[in-house]
């Protein structure tokens, strides 16, 4: 800890102060006593304001003597990580928390399926203990586990004051330890209960601690523990709108009487005026739970709690306007900005010329295997901790000759050796086996070939292994060697052969074991050189993003780093060292196999398998062999001390040095200051702790010396966060909540040049007050990434250079990766390294400073504590944060989620950046290091690709996202005048077109005669009785039956004379037709016609879900007014049926006609209508926004439309066409029901229904009846396309040709689904399909068809009937949210495929208005679609569930331009383009593109987007998503996915699609929600019913797999 920040006290006050806590610590005192005897002491000597800066945090530090800085630790326990614990860090932590309005859980928890959620029992759900204790109380609270709790009061002024002169944020006093045998079996597990005191405005308590349970204070030397606690109001927390409860502490720097300070803060400081999280207006029981979980309550909850303002001002917009141009952040004025000098290189020490210092590691080997061959060199233990093998250095000679010359001698042929000198060969040992190793290492030194040294693959997906495998490969690797059990070990095929791992290449396994190698004969002797610049091995290194390179280091360096280390550490022959760390790389190899040999030193080295037994292991040795020295990490320290109870008799008295190799790791400053705090008394002195700073690419940096003087004490460093992330090194003097506290790793190596250069960029110098890069410029650093010339120039070779561009120094340095400064006394500070930079809006934030404070939020009880992975990920143009941790299999689902949301709020007070997702996954399931690691980018890589299965996902984009382009700002509308002539002058001519003039067309059609269908059907009767008209098939593909003309007439004559008796119909009457797809349906239609009543078709009830589909069966019945209903006889018997009664009532039907048993006679005279403009038939369908829509056709229209079509497709008596199509509404029904008719040619009807038993009957048909023109659905197409996939083989041999087809139109209301037709085509192509045959119409509720568009093929188009092709044009998706359209490329970003809907048909004129004015658009806009024309329907019969529905659907005119003509609104938007193709009569062709419907449309930031377009992107997303449907609710956008996967995949894909949409649509995902597959529903086209989804999700009717609420 930093003990004391600098005053100028006077010695006996220091020592009246220590006496003083001294009495506290023991209990003499209580905590008010001490705070007043000690404001008194120290009140004259209070800094008076003055505004130095401090450039340098060492400068002002006083020394303090080791006894009294004990009183100020806090004894440690193992409730935290110790490598990341930091008691600073821990409190300021939770006083961030405090800050936020902590009990209130803003954060919507996700609704998840109860077979996700991790079953609890009760008893962890104690409410918080509220109880208020006197003054002279403190309760002391933990739980049954004994992880720490705290419960925190308010600071008074004095101790701000305190908190100034200690630089520490724990209130002084040592909190007792106990041990405790926990309720669940836990015993042995410390309790470190903690009195701290909490920063407020002497503000009410704030429980952080959610779930524990009281427990009495533990007693430690009789005293029980006391603190005082002054309680505020009765208020759990204060209002949140009161500005002053989030103002800064009192600021002591300017200290006066008053206490009201209202100290301004610098922007991005902690305080707001409201937290970011809290939520006021949520109704709560008393656990924080909400009361109403429902669906619409969560997001109601989440939109409040997005309406609280957040805290990063949007100033970062990209403009992504259609210059692309991204607005580059500006930076913040009130930035820190380095203010110091230039740094000076720092220059080592020289590295001193010994006379007996070896002139090669081998000759070294050599020397102290002949003259002290029973020496000791190493020894290693077994898992019990017994000594299981010592290699002496006589051994260690031998063996590694022998090793050497079977190397070279006994691989491959004499005349073809498989390895010559200077190869390299792969090292792989296991980690408790490091005497092979090193005799395997040294055999290659000998044998003059490179080692390669690797980790053991274990299975052959091991995380990582891959890229290790590659490496291998570009060194060239073809020799592995291995040790016995090793080999033994690794996975093997049937045969006995190790297979090739994924990624690596052949290899051949050499086991060095001496009785499988032969004994070199007497005369053989390795050819021992001093040391040159040749590879003496590579070392392998892992980046960020995963791959692996190898670092070579060469002979010369490897000496020269053994002799500097040699002097650094003194080392001296003979001495014991006891090794921790992975023998393979790194400081373990470094000390523990190189250095030790040059200096005959005995190694004893721990297996990390040992240390997972028994973490006192190392201690245990070092104390049993007197070892002078120990390598160890931070981790070993941290199980040392949790585990140090069990051990009286611990004397590290011998211990000279005890290297702490990862001491760069900003974090292990706080386990060198526990550790030396429980093992001082058992003989460790202080400076014998000696962090180091190393790197692959630089070796060792720079170590702290041992040091025998033990009053200088080592350097510490109260670094600002804030500061930090601007790369600028501030004392921190504002707050100490965020803080980083750095210790130095002692000074640079003897005989190298160090550097400090900003980390991007040219390599230029940086200022004493500025973070950067460390360069370092020695002969002992690796030379090159092997095979990687680029690469090393930028890492090896570096020149830095001062200001002014004048290099500093002749010699190249070498980048370490780490970053730090160089502090007063030529000490390297380090803190950071560049793998865990994260670069967020500019500022950096380090990856293990972020792991750090989310483990300061008591962690313990929800996540494992080494298990927490931090990385970013780049989302639209800028770095987010993401966290990983693993989650307790016993916590709760809610104690996770408040955890989660508690780290949010904790590193967004301390660092002040919002984090983008945090995910919990089960324990044990993220990928590991094979040293027990988590292998981070693999981790990460498992998150991109959706395969990290976590169990809580929170994804906080909303908080996080800050450079969104801006919101569109409407612009006010320009006069109709002022367009037309500026459209005139761009030369754009307004959007207008139109299918072939009726009136011009000479068509020698007979039926044009009649004004009436049913005239029609006579006169076909009477002319042609006999001529096949309909055909049904069924799912075999055989004639179920078919209908002559004559035959129909008959029927409907039947029919007719029974509505009029039976049914006692009057001419006019409505009357519901309820049929199955098929002949019953159309003769009842024609019936109808012919008894003066008009028809409505209605789609049966399904059998299997009566409940559903008879409702709207009902409803449609009823809107239409039908006087009765005419259905078959087992429809009949489902409309009465007990399930029908549960479903609607019944008794309300109106008659029910069963047409199977017809009256024999026919009625006595056919109704003729006496004016063409009444009511032919009644079309309703439900719109995709779930509105029921009936419309009306009267006679003229329906006629105008048989003939429109009958032109456009070349229909004839003679023509045989197949339809696949519902034939309930909309161009389905006439083309099934009515063209024929008109037409005279024969329809060949598959009801859809029948495609689901055989997916091939559409088509068989096709080709059987060798049909030209054929139509169908979507959801027809989809079938084939997904239901055939895999056969068109087997049906290519059962003689399937679709040569023959020339038109196959989809009849959609929709935009063209481009990527099922395309796919669909290709599929079919190789039976025979044109591509060009597929085409789309396109209608809709006030036109039933504006576009159809049959292609002509072949012959057929030399004649000049032919229609172009449909075009497919790709256009820019970001214009088109500004209704603009603009052309792209294909393949060009954001580029969207739209497919023209078919050619207009002959009659029809469109031309595109803008919505809200009505004024007509230039061609290249994006408008609504207006259609005039014959066929266009009369009016809405009724709208159910809006009749406020305008009228001007059907009689609009344009508001300038040409205002006479009438039009009908689509509804839909869409745009003409003119294209370069011509029709046969010479005509430029004018193509119309659907985009989508108005009514789905959705405004969210002043754009408009089209649903389609975001699902496309979400459905690309991941391989599990079958399905996605969007929509908004108040401004959120919501996304539903279906899920076709186990229910564990669900929650990768909320990550995924916030990403996607965010990436490709700027915009944010309000709520994800995974369902199963089929939940999204889907009209009888085929399209989304989102509105219906919508009312669902609200009224929780979707039962969900999980929901995500995205903060």
């Amino acid at each position: 800890m930093a003990d004391r920040e600098t005053l100028p006290l006077p010695l006996e006050v220091r020592a009246r102060l220590a006496e003083l806590e001294l009495e506290l610590s023991e209990g003499d005192i209580t905590q008010k006593g001490y705070e007043k005897k000690r404001s008194k002491l120290i009140g004259a000597y209070l800094p008076q304001p003055t505004g130095v800066e401090q450039s340098m945090p060492q400068e002002r530090r006083t020394p303090v003597t080791p006894s009294s800085s004990r009183y100020h630790r806090r004894r440690s326990s193992g409730s935290r990580d110790e490598r990341y614990r930091s008691d600073v860090h821990t409190e300021a932590v939770q006083a961030a928390l405090a800050k936020h309005k902590e009990r209130k859980m803003a954060v919507p928890m996700p609704s998840k399926r109860r077979s996700l959620v991790v079953q609890t029992s009760m008893d962890a759900y104690t409410p918080p203990d509220t109880s208020s204790g006197s003054e002279e109380e403190g309760s002391v609270q933990g739980d049954s586990q004994g992880t720490p709790t705290s419960s925190q009061g308010s600071i008074n002024m004095e101790h701000w004051i305190s908190r100034a002169i200690h630089g520490s944020t724990t209130s002084s006093t040592t909190s007792s330890s106990s041990t405790q045998s926990g309720g669940s079996g836990a015993a042995n597990r410390l309790a470190d209960v903690m009195a701290q005191t909490h920063i407020g405005k002497s503000g009410p308590i704030a429980h952080l601690s959610l779930k524990r349970k009281a427990l009495p204070g533990t007693v430690e030397n009789g005293n029980s523990l006391r603190r005082s606690c002054e309680f505020g109001s009765e208020l759990a927390w204060p209002p949140l709108e009161s500005e002053e409860n989030h103002s800064a502490p009192p600021d002591v720097t300017t200290y006066t009487t008053e206490h009201s300070i209202q100290v301004e803060r610098p922007t991005g400081s902690t305080s707001r005026a409201a937290p970011k999280y809290g939520n006021a207006e949520l109704m709560e029981t008393g656990d924080g739970v909400p009361v109403s979980s429902r669906v619409s309550a969560k997001i109601q909850q989440l939109v409040n709690t997005l309406k609280r303002p957040k805290r990063p001002p949007l100033r970062e917009f990209f403009v992504d306007d259609f210059e692309e141009l991204l607005e580059v952040q500006q930076p913040d004025p009130n930035q820190p900005k380095p203010e110091g000098a230039q740094m000076l290189p720092m220059r080592g020490e020289q590295l001193g010329v010994v006379t007996n210092w070896p002139p090669s590691l081998e000759a070294a080997l050599q020397r102290w295997g002949t003259i002290s061959p029973k020496a000791p060199c190493l020894t290693t233990m077994d898992t019990n901790g017994k000594p299981l093998y010592i290699l002496t250095y006589g051994k260690l000679w031998t063996r590694s000759m022998k090793v050497a010359y079977n190397i070279l001698h006994k691989l491959g042929t004499k005349q073809e050796p498989m390895v010559r000198p200077g190869d390299r060969v792969a090292l792989v040992f296991p980690n408790n086996d490091p005497a092979a190793f090193m005799v395997a290492f040294y055999g290659c030194l000998l044998a003059e070939v490179v080692p390669v040294p690797i980790e053991v693959p274990l299975t052959r997906k091991d995380a990582g292994s891959q890229q290790i495998g590659f490496l291998l490969g570009s060194c060239g690797v073809t020799v592995a060697l291995t040790s016995d059990a090793c080999h033994k070990g690794l996975p093997k095929s049937p045969t006995g052969e190790i297979p090739q791992f994924k990624g690596w290449p052949k290899l051949l396994w050499f086991v060095t074991e001496s009785k499988h190698l032969s004994k070199p004969p007497r005369d053989w002797f390795p050819h021992i050189k001093d040391a040159n610049n040749d590879t003496a091995y590579i070392e392998y290194k892992t980046c960020k993003d995963g791959s692996v390179l190898g670092v070579t280091v060469t002979r010369i360096a490897l000496l020269t780093h053994c002799q500097a280390l040699t002097q650094a550490c003194g080392y001296t022959e003979a001495e014991t060292i006891v090794n921790v760390l992975d023998f393979k790389k790194d400081v373990g190899l470094w000390h523990g196999i190189l250095t030790s040999v040059m200096n005959m030193m005995h190694v004893i080295s721990i297996p990390y398998s040992l240390m997972k037994v028994n973490p006192l292991s190392w201690i245990q040795k070092v104390c049993q062999y007197k070892a002078k020295v120990a390598c160890v990490k931070s981790r070993d320290m941290h199980w040392a001390l949790v585990a140090h109870r069990d051990q009286r008799d611990v004397n590290l008295s011998s211990l000279r040095m005890l290297i702490v190799a990862d001491g760069s790791n900003p974090w292990s400053i706080s386990s060198c200051d526990a550790f030396l705090n429980v093992f001082q008394s058992k003989g460790l002195r202080p400076e014998v702790i000696c962090p180091c700073a190393s790197s692959p690419e630089a070796l060792t940096v720079a170590i702290r010396r041992p040091t025998d003087d033990s009053n200088q004490p080592p350097g510490r460093g109260v670094l600002s966060m804030q500061g930090l992330s601007h790369g600028v090194i501030r004392v921190d003097s504002e707050e100490k909540l965020s803080v980083l506290t750095v210790q130095d790793v002692g000074t640079v190596m003897p005989g190298a040049l160090m550097c400090v250069v900003k980390p991007d960029g040219v390599p230029q110098l940086c200022r004493t007050d500025e973070i950067g890069e460390l360069c370092v410029c020695s002969i002992a650093t690796g030379t090159s990434y092997y095979g990687l010339s680029g690469m090393t120039k930028n890492t090896f070779e570096v020149f830095p250079m001062t200001s002014t561009g004048a290099p500093i120094s002749e010699y190249p340095f070498t980048r370490t990766g780490l970053l730090g400064f160089v502090g007063p006394g030529g000490l390297a500070f380090i803190a950071g390294k560049m793998d865990g930079l994260m670069v967020v809006s500019g500022r950096r934030h380090n990856a293990d400073d972020i792991v750090a404070t989310a483990l300061a939020v008591e962690p313990m009880k929800f996540v494992y504590r080494g298990r927490i992975a931090v990385f970013s990920i780049t989302v639209l143009h800028d770095e987010r944060i993401v966290i990983v941790a693993e989650q307790r299999p016993d916590s709760t689902e809610e104690d996770s989620f408040q955890w989660m949301s508690r780290v949010l709020q904790a590193i967004d007070s301390i660092h002040q950046v919002g984090v983008y997702c945090l995910a919990l996954v089960p324990a044990n399931t993220l990928p590991k290091t094979p040293l027990g690691g988590i292998h981070l980018s693999e981790t990460k890589q498992l998150f991109l690709e959706g395969s990290l299965h976590p169990c809580n996902v929170l994804m906080c984009p909303h908080t996080c996202v800050t450079n969104l382009p801006k919101p569109r700002q409407k612009q006010p509308e320009i006069g109709p005048a002022s367009v037309m002539v500026g459209n005139l002058v761009s030369g754009k001519r307004i959007a207008q077109a139109s299918g072939r003039d009726l009136g011009q067309i000479e068509d020698n059609d007979q039926a044009r005669k009649f004004l009436f269908l049913s005239e029609v059907l006579q006169w076909r009767a009477q002319t042609t009785p006999d001529h096949v008209l309909f055909t049904l098939l069924n799912s075999r593909g055989t004639i179920a039956s078919s209908l002559t003309c004559l035959q129909l007439h008959k029927r409907a004559e039947k029919i007719a004379a029974m509505l009029a008796e039976r049914g006692h119909l009057q001419d006019g009457d409505h009357v519901a037709l309820v049929y199955p797809p098929g002949i019953d349906l159309i003769a009842a239609f024609y019936g109808c016609l012919y008894a003066g009543c008009v028809p409505i078709t209605v789609r049966p009830p399904h059998p299997q879900n009566i409940a559903t589909t008879l409702p709207t069966v009902k409803m449609i019945v009823e809107v239409s007014r039908s006087a009765c209903i005419m259905t078959t006889q087992g429809i009949c018997k489902l409309l009465r049926s007990r399930e029908a009664s549960a479903a609607v009532d019944v008794r309300t039907w109106p008659p029910v006609l069963d047409t199977d048993d017809l009256p024999k006679k026919r009625p006595p005279q056919l109704y003729k209508p006496s004016n063409p403009d009444t009511l032919a038939y009644l079309d309703f369908s439900v719109s995709t926004t779930g509105m029921l829509a009936g419309v009306k056709m009267s006679h003229t229209a329906t006629s105008a439309f048989c003939r429109s079509i009958k032109l456009q497709c070349e229909l004839y008596p003679s023509r045989e066409v197949a339809i696949c199509l519902d034939p309930y509404c909309g161009l389905g029904f006439v083309l099934w029901c009515l063209c024929s008719v008109y037409s005279g040619h024969q329809s060949i009807l598959i009801p859809p229904s029948e495609l689901e038993t055989n997916p091939a009957l559409w088509l068989l048909a096709v080709s059987q009846y060798k049909v030209r023109d054929t139509f169908c659905s979507y959801s027809v197409m989809e079938l084939c396309t997904k239901g055939l996939g895999l056969q068109t083989e087997s049906l290519k041999s059962r003689g399937l040709d679709l040569s023959r087809v020339r038109t196959c139109v989809v009849v959609a209301e929709e935009r063209p689904r481009i990527a099922l037709t395309q796919s669909f085509s290709k599929l079919f192509k190789d039976l025979g399909l044109h591509p060009r045959a597929v085409s789309t119409s396109f209608g809709c509720r006030v036109n039933l068809a504006i576009c159809l568009q049959p292609h002509r093929l072949g012959k057929l188009a030399e004649q000049g009937t032919s229609g172009p092709d449909p075009t497919t044009v790709y256009v820019d998706m970001r214009a088109l949210r500004h209704d603009r359209v603009r052309l792209v490329e294909r393949g060009s970003p954001h580029s969207l495929p739209l497919m023209e809907s078919g050619k207009i048909l002959p009659g029809v004129r469109i031309i595109i208005a803008n919505p809200e004015t009505k004024g007509p658009l230039g061609d290249s806009h994006l408008g609504e679609i207006w259609v005039h024309s014959g066929h266009n329907a009369s009016g809405y019969f009724t709208i159910y569930g809006d009749e406020s529905l305008q009228s001007d659907h059907f009689n609009s005119r344009l508001s300038f331009g040409d205002t006479q003509t009438i039009w009908a609104r689509t509804g839909y938007l869409g745009f003409l383009r003119r294209t370069e193709l011509t029709d046969a009569s010479g005509e430029r062709h004018d193509a119309l593109y659907v985009v989508g419907a108005l009514d789905e449309a959705m405004e969210l930031r002043g754009m408009r987007y089209h649903p389609i377009d975001i699902e496309t992107s979400v459905i690309r997303t991941h391989k599990s998503i079958t399905e996605c449907a969007v929509f908004t609710w108040t401004n959120l956008l919501v996304v539903v996915v279906e899920l076709d996967g186990s229910e564990q995949e669900a929650l990768d894909l909320v990550p995924l699609v916030t990403n996607v949409v965010l990436e490709e649509h700027y915009l944010i995902v309000g709520v994800v929600v995974v369902v199963d597959i089929g939940v999204i529903p889907i009209n009888s086209r085929g399209e989304k019913q989102r509105m219906h989804l919508r009312d669902g999700f609200l009224a929780d009717q979707l039962d969900p797999i999980y929901v995500a609420y995205n903060m």
